[in-house]
């Protein structure tokens, strides 16, 4: 089982380039002169202070600080990009537009007229450029060139228009980068402990439940659902946090298997899938103070090691 897993796709990903399509994700364009006030004052990160080329990760929430969508935000000379999942790419720009009264904001959706690629691996940087492609090094930053846009997200995201699908993939299969599926992808996402909305997080979840703390800025001044984060960031904690396992064995636990530690249920898993290593993967809430790194908890009768996020 372990060798079927480690397809030329998920080594790819590991330990070379592997060539993810993201098209299916949400992509909003966001113009005006009102876009950065507009955008600062709606998400959990310091828009105002993005430059061109600059990019960061950001949440979307609602009045009672519930993460609504996850986004990254990319900024240019004449707009901003909004990056996020398929699940929300409608949610989100409503959110939005039910927010611009007298600004001088323009939403338009290009999901469907432009295309995403990720070449995610040690060796992406590498393999852009080889294909001729700008490659950006500063986390979430871009560069645009020939029609291309290259951000420092997860390895290297591409965006460009549709009829730029083919000669992008060409490119970059001719550089090196080996076509890695959904399945090869989610493996991958799940050991670096990337949280999906939708899946890890959701409508119910708290900004500081995720540890995604790079999407969340304590010095912007105020934004929607910005007093139930100031709130828990001065009581000092969550009661629950996500975390990632590592369990030993093929067996996969079903999403909403509990955790168990000290004699009692401890949490809960959110996503999970076997490892070409022979091990499962996958991220979990857990109450504290049972959330701690290194710590081993009981899945499905068998003991399972948590770890935090790299960053």
């Amino acid at each position: 089982m372990s060798g079927a897993l480690n397809t030329p796709g998920y080594s790819a990903l590991t330990t070379g380039a592997g060539l993810v399509d993201l098209s299916a994700r949400g992509r909003i364009r966001v113009t005006g002169e009102d876009r950065a006030r507009l955008l600062h004052a709606m998400c959990t990160n310091h828009v105002q202070q993005m430059k061109p080329g600059d990019g960061l990760y950001a949440f979307f929430l609602n009045a009672q600080g519930r993460i609504q969508a996850d986004a990254f935000i990319l900024c240019f000379e004449d707009h901003f990009l909004l990056d996020t999942e398929p699940e929300t790419r409608q949610p989100l720009f409503e959110h939005l537009d039910r927010f611009i009264i007298a600004d001088d904001v323009t939403l338009e959706d290009i999901s469907a007229d432009t295309v995403c690629f990720s070449l995610e691996g040690p060796q992406a940087a590498e393999f852009v450029a080889a294909a001729a492609l700008p490659a950006p090094n500063h986390r979430h930053s871009h560069i645009d060139q020939a029609g291309v846009t290259s951000a420092a997200i997860h390895g290297i995201r591409l965006y460009a228009a549709a009829a730029l699908r083919d000669s992008i993939v060409n490119a970059l299969e001719a550089a090196g980068a080996v076509a890695a599926s959904a399945e090869d992808a989610e493996r991958a996402r799940l050991k670096a402990f990337r949280p999906r909305y939708g899946v890890d997080i959701t409508e119910s979840t708290l900004p500081q439940e995720t540890q995604q703390m790079h999407a969340l800025h304590f010095q912007k001044g105020c934004y929607l659902g910005q007093e139930i984060v100031e709130r828990i960031r001065s009581r000092g904690h969550v009661n629950k946090q996500l975390m990632g396992f590592r369990l030993e064995g093929h067996a996969v636990p079903a999403a909403g298997a509990s955790l168990f530690g000290g004699g009692k249920e401890v949490g809960e898993v959110t996503s999970a899938a076997e490892s070409p290593d022979g091990s499962v993967y996958g991220l979990a809430y857990v109450r504290l103070p049972y959330n701690k790194p290194g710590s081993v908890a009981g899945i499905d009768g068998r003991p399972a090691e948590l770890f935090e996020p790299l960053i």
